[in-house]
């Protein structure tokens, strides 16, 4: 048995406000006991100084594209003209090359306090579309990826087959992404048998431009018959719901709504651009919709109607995407800042429903409902952000997300085990790794 104590001076327990002084006690990865105003603190308990999360959960996330960082700025364009340099990245990877830039990525990602991430996964296949010898050679990298780093990862297996609405065939790098029809991604997915507690599998259909209509249904009977998270691309350009209005007569949310493939185990990713019909339609099915501010304002792609689509019912999770930055509590309180933008009012969200989209919200829709709360059950997985930064000084600990930055934390715990202490990753030089892994992408 593995038995740890810590001692938060301040922790987040899912109600109001944060409590002070709280003993945590883990057995085997699990919180054992959580007790608040215990002082003074036991001297076999680790101090935890600052305020104490349950872990964060990045629920969307396309690792490859932390190559971008800081490259796509120099000129004017659109969503579609960044597309071009993502495939442009794309095309330079091997297993080796996105092993060691997925570790890279997710070692930043620990440091920034995420405990679980939900791999988009669409990068299979060789640069001419051809299926290396193990078929899945390229989520393997991203499962040993996560395990070096550290964190849980659900890798959404992504169904990416045609290059539009009309069924245009995959050119180009896109060749990579396709396994030809949703048959066939199935039996590549049905022989993929990841090792490691940390990993889980689930399925995505990366837009209703890249699945047919008649296709989606192998994807979404995949995922319900393994009872795993099913992720989309949903709306997130305007482009894609006059395309398919265009072919099909009706919204991507209604053809998605017509396959039978919203409902609580689905994750409608962006959600940006939604009629009144396709928000009721989502919030009304318990669909879950992931938000990634900072890479819809750096696409330039829109605000989404954030606290409707929580008002109809869809619980709210949070994604890095293009990993513009990373860093979950700039995402969060990007969806309060972004509605106050978009209504000139302020007080959409409390501090509370912040942080529960990007802990709590975030595992359940990656299919880990037994983490994201520090309670007794739950997995030992805890974030220190500490309160005596420039940025965080002075700080009132209950408004914290808005202030704090993934620079201020300190401490991060996954299942039971230090992964980063005092600001450092334990295992990996990660400014060195990242500079490295990119080198060898952009060579």
């Amino acid at each position: 048995m593995r038995l740890s104590r810590w001692h938060a001076e301040y922790a987040w327990l899912g109600r109001p406000g944060p409590a002070a002084d709280v003993l945590i006690e883990v057995t085997d990865g699990r919180f054992t006991a959580v007790t608040a105003g215990v002082t003074p603190a036991p001297a076999d308990a680790t101090r935890l100084a600052g305020l104490t999360l349950p872990g964060l959960a990045n629920a969307h996330s396309h690792a490859f594209h932390r190559a971008l960082r800081g490259r796509t700025h120099a000129e004017r364009g659109t969503f579609w003209t960044w597309r071009d340099r993502m495939y442009e990245v794309a095309a330079r990877l091997t297993p080796d090359r996105y092993l060691a830039l997925a570790r890279a990525t997710y070692a930043e990602m620990a440091l920034a306090g995420i405990t679980c991430v939900g791999e988009f996964h669409y990068l299979h296949h060789d640069a001419d579309g051809a299926r290396y010898a193990d078929p899945n050679a390229m989520g393997s990298a991203l499962v040993e990826a996560a395990a070096a780093a550290g964190i849980r990862l659900t890798l959404l297996d992504t169904a990416y087959l045609t290059a539009g609405v009309d069924g245009a065939p995959l050119a180009g790098p896109q060749r990579r992404f396709g396994d030809g029809d949703a048959a066939r991604w199935a039996e590549r997915v049905d022989a993929f048998a990841p090792a490691g507690a940390h990993v889980r599998r689930g399925a995505a259909i990366h837009s209703v431009r890249a699945v047919p209509a008649g296709q989606l249904p192998e994807v979404v009977g995949w995922a319900r018959r393994r009872h795993a998270p099913l992720h989309v691309h949903l709306s997130e350009q305007r482009a894609e719901n006059d395309a398919c209005v265009a072919y099909h007569g009706k919204t991507p949310t209604r053809l998605l709504a017509d396959a039978g493939a919203l409902g609580p185990a689905t994750t409608a990713v962006h959600a940006t651009h939604l009629t009144g019909d396709d928000l009721a339609a989502l919030g009304g099915s318990g669909t879950g919709v992931c938000l990634c501010p900072t890479t819809e304002r750096d696409l330039a792609d829109g605000i989404g109607p954030a606290r409707g689509l929580a008002d109809a019912g869809s619980p709210l999770s949070l994604g890095s995407d293009s990993h513009a930055v990373i860093d979950m509590f700039e995402e969060a309180r990007a969806v309060e800042l972004d509605e106050r933008l978009r209504t000139q009012q302020r007080g959409h969200f409390t501090p509370d429903e912040l942080l529960g989209a990007a802990t709590a919200a975030g595992h359940a829709a990656l299919g880990w409902a037994d983490a994201g709360r520090i309670a007794v059950g739950q997995r030992a997985d805890l974030v220190t952000v500490r309160l005596d930064t420039a940025r965080t000084a002075g700080t009132d600990p209950a408004g914290a997300v808005f202030a704090a930055t993934a620079a201020d934390v300190a401490h991060v715990v996954v299942d039971g085990r230090t992964v980063v202490a005092d600001g450092r990753h334990v295992s990996i030089d990660v400014p060195r790794a990242l500079r490295h892994a990119i080198a060898e992408v952009m060579r």
